[in-house]
């Protein structure tokens, strides 16, 4: 097998009606992969799509097509030898000549390609060229010819096999991408290669690992073929009938790959060798780790849950949901997609769920999760829309289906196949969804059969459920004791303490806005004077009436404040609040509810939305709230039975014992009462302590709060929202000190101060803390650790108003 990349010479040339003067009829030099956004950006030809308002001046890209040619050196194809062209991604619907000769179509942006040309090239130069054409013009045919179906958003996404927030979502611009997206190569090869290689990992009751391959081949020659497996130090051969070999290798007493917090991930090299007449043609080589996983959706006394059980033991799942992390996907690589990740595991998170309107993600995602031990809910690329089954998408989305679950089988840490996000709930419950149908199809029969069948065909070691939210057959699909549930009324309509009226058996999404991190929304928006409602600002809130929506959830709270400025910490912290409000009821819950997925670990550009890692890659105040709230012990203060329980949350294999320390006492550090109670949570398991009644019976309860700890653990109850406390405003004295790779800032609170932070992105580009949300009784202190490459004039600007920051300083006060 030789493999010629063909990623040079590459150059774009745009045809349309719409198209500006500066790029109609000039060869634009392009990268490949790439897209037609970043060839003309290098070019000089548009301004960044998302700084300020230059997202609404690029719609002419909507309609434009495209031509992506090269002319690369190579020889023709020799007597007895196959020549493909390989296309491991197109976005989205092209034409692909060579020499021009016309080779085929291509509509899919989920999928590859592969191509004979061993008759076409010719030695020397060769002229390849991709016509690339409006992807929205060509989704807007499909709907002439389908039919139009419901969706959520304008543009139909749902007529086309390409990633649905490319045209646009609540959190994403609409810039309609296109391009060749994956890599393309010449593939020579003359007896038999490697079509298919399908790892499928189990753990056999004795602790023995099992590792069955199913390889298929594409054929060249005659002779005989066989299968060679090696998986660490064992080693299996098998021969290839009728183009097809199982291969099935036992490795004894494996090490277990575990998720994120419940052990370690060993991971084994596995190679798979085609032997022609006892030599080598073709190699694949894979990771793979040893683990058992299953879904527990049997029918209990309250309805039936949906708990992920590893290697034979039961998860909550802590996690989030996971976009493109960039709306120009070819930017993310994989130093890229491991800060994200390693972000994740440093928030306690053991799953990130893939969302639907998305991307099948690239290897470099599920080989970083592989290795950090995040276990991945996939779902199919379907979202909020109704899909119709006919042809010729129903051939597109086998074809796609078939090539992914191949393709990611071999992963450890994939969990779940899931056929599609909210359209199951769209059918059922969303207002006149259903009713447009009028008898046409909408996507059940992907996902009840066609993708169902699929993954047991191809990876029948993994459950696979029909969508989220889900309920067993003739259930809702949004209920609390069956399957899972999208808790959205909380950002939509209700306080976010509206969250403890539901006890969901897995939680799979829910989330509440704040802006980006200062820093972030200063370098992408410059509007004078920018508020939530200039022009600019408001192009990157994409959520219907978001603003509305997050000063309604500021108010019962934390008020609103007037300045931008301090509208803006109101708003993160309000986020942060909100969401980590939600995780400790989930939590507090187990084992009846089995999983909190957040709404959104990231973004895939500069907005206000639900992430908790802005599009510059900064941690807001919510991931520091999540990092807190998914912590492996957790004290959280929750009402039980009509009383106010302290909850005590043990993610450890160790039973946690000892003695929590309850003071309630004034801001100013004033004693009132006292307590100690004991403590004894099993491992993987939630306990409850009964608080004694003068705990909870404040004198003032505008100036005096319960702190518990045990240990290092602690929790602080108020008795009144911020709004309506006397907090101290100047309530810490500050010392900030250089150190190697940064800067440590020790505050000490002479009053009660509640959630304290640090901005330092407003003092130094690169600046992160390791902390934040820190609230401390009246005589304590905590140490910030500031890492940063710049040396500051004044470092005391780390501690500075507008820097350092708590939620002290937001009552009655216009900051």
């Amino acid at each position: 097998m030789i493999r010629e990349m063909l990623q040079e010479g590459w150059h774009l040339r745009a045809a349309g009606e719409d198209i500006p003067d500066t790029v109609a009829g000039r060869d634009i030099p392009a990268r490949v992969p790439g897209g037609s956004h970043l060839d003309l950006m290098a070019a000089g030809l548009i301004p960044d799509p998302y700084l300020d308002r230059n997202e609404a001046e690029l719609v002419w890209m909507h309609r434009a097509d495209w031509t992506y040619t090269t002319t690369f050196q190579t020889r023709a194809g020799r007597a007895g030898e196959r020549v493909d062209l390989v296309f491991d991604g197109i976005d989205t619907v092209a034409t692909v000549r060579l020499n021009g000769r016309p080779l085929g179509r291509t509509a899919n942006m989920h999928r590859g390609y592969r191509f004979d040309v061993g008759e076409i090239l010719r030695d020397g130069a060769n002229e390849l060229v991709v016509a690339i054409h409006s992807a929205l013009n060509h989704a807007e045919q499909m709907e002439e010819t389908l039919g139009s179906r419901k969706r959520a958003y304008p543009h139909p996404y749902n007529a086309i096999r390409k990633m649905a927030c490319s045209f646009g979502w609540d959190w994403g611009p609409d810039l309609q991408t296109a391009g060749i997206w994956k890599p393309v190569r010449l593939e020579r090869w003359r007896t038999a290669r490697l079509s298919q290689v399908r790892p499928l990992v189990t753990v056999d009751p004795d602790g023995a690992g099992r590792v069955e391959v199913h390889v298929e081949l594409d054929h060249a020659g005659d002779g005989d073929y066989s299968i060679t497996v090696d998986v660490g130090d064992r080693s299996e051969q098998e021969p290839v009938s009728g183009g097809a070999a199982t291969v099935t290798v036992l490795a004894p007493q494996v090490r277990l790959w575990w998720p994120a917090g419940y052990g370690d991930q060993p991971l084994y090299d596995l190679t798979v060798t085609l032997l022609h007449e006892d030599r080598p043609v073709d190699v694949v080589r894979r990771r793979v780790g040893f683990r058992t996983i299953t879904l527990q959706t049997e029918p209990d006394h309250i309805g039936s849950g949906f708990t992920f059980v590893v290697n034979g033991r039961p998860v909550f799942a802590k996690g989030a949901n996971w976009i493109p992390d960039d709306h120009f996907l070819t930017r993310v690589d994989r130093e890229r997609i491991g800060r994200r990740v390693d972000q994740a595991v440093a928030a306690n998170m053991n799953m990130l769920r893939v969302w639907g309107g998305g991307i099948y993600e690239s290897d470099d995602f599920y080989d970083v999760c592989d290795e950090r031990g995040v276990l991945v809910w996939q779902d199919f690329p379907f979202a909020c829309a109704f899909y119709a089954e006919e042809e010729p998408l129903r051939s597109e989305v086998e074809a796609e289906a078939r090539e992914n679950v191949t393709r990611l089988a071999s992963h450890p840490s994939l969990a779940l196949w899931n056929g599609n996000n909210e359209n199951l709930e769209a059918f059922e419950e969303w207002p006149g969804w259903r009713d447009t149908l009028q008898g046409r199809t909408w996507g059940l029969g992907y996902y009840t059969e066609l993708l169902p069948r699929i993954v047991a065909e191809l990876d029948p070691t993994r459950p696979y459920a029909p969508g989220s939210p889900y309920g067993p057959a003739g259930l809702p699909p949004n209920g609390d004791d069956h399957g899972t549930r999208h808790e959205w009324a909380v950002w939509n309509s209700a306080d976010y303490t509206h969250y403890r009226d539901r006890v969901p058996r897995f939680c799979a999404e829910f989330g509440f806005q704040g802006p980006p991190t200062w820093r972030t929304l200063t370098r992408w928006i410059h509007d004078e004077p920018m508020t939530p409602a200039s022009p600019g600002f408001l192009l990157h809130q994409k959520a219907e009436n978001g603003n509305l929506k997050l000063d309604r959830g500021m108010e019962p709270h934390l008020s609103v404040p007037t300045s931008f400025e301090g509208w803006h910490w109101a708003a993160q912290l309000n986020q942060a609040r909100a969401v980590a409000f939600g995780i400790e009821h989930f939590r507090s819950w187990w084992p009846r509810t089995a999983g909190a997925l957040v709404w959104q670990l990231n973004d895939c550009w500069p907005v206000t939305s639900w992430a908790a890692v802005d599009g510059d890659e900064r941690p807001k105040p919510l991931y520091y709230a999540l990092t807190h709230a998914f912590a492996p012990r957790l004290l959280t203060v929750q009402p039980r039975d009509g009383r106010t329980m302290l909850m005590a949350v043990n993610d450890h294999d160790e039973t946690w014992t000892g003695t929590v320390v309850a003071i309630r006492q004034t801001f100013a550090g004033n004693v009132l009462a006292g307590a100690d109670l004991p403590l004894a949570v099993p491992p993987r398991s939630v306990a409850s302590v009964e608080l004694p009644g003068d705990l909870l019976e404040p004198a003032d309860a505008e100036r005096e709060v319960l702190v518990m700890a045990a240990g290092a653990v602690r929790a602080c109850h108020l008795f009144a929202e911020d709004r309506d406390l006397a907090y101290e405003p100047a309530s810490l004295t500050t010392t900030v000190e250089r150190v190697p790779g940064g800067y440590r800032v020790g505050v000490r609170a002479v009053s009660f101060t509640r959630d304290i932070a640090l901005l330092p992105d407003k003092v130094a580009a690169d600046a992160v803390v390791d902390d934040m949300l820190v609230s401390l009784p009246a005589g304590r202190s905590h140490t910030f650790l500031v890492r940063t490459s710049a040396v500051l004039d004044d470092p005391s600007a780390l501690a500075a108003p507008g820097v350092l920051r708590s939620a002290n300083e937001l009552t009655g006060l216009e900051l």
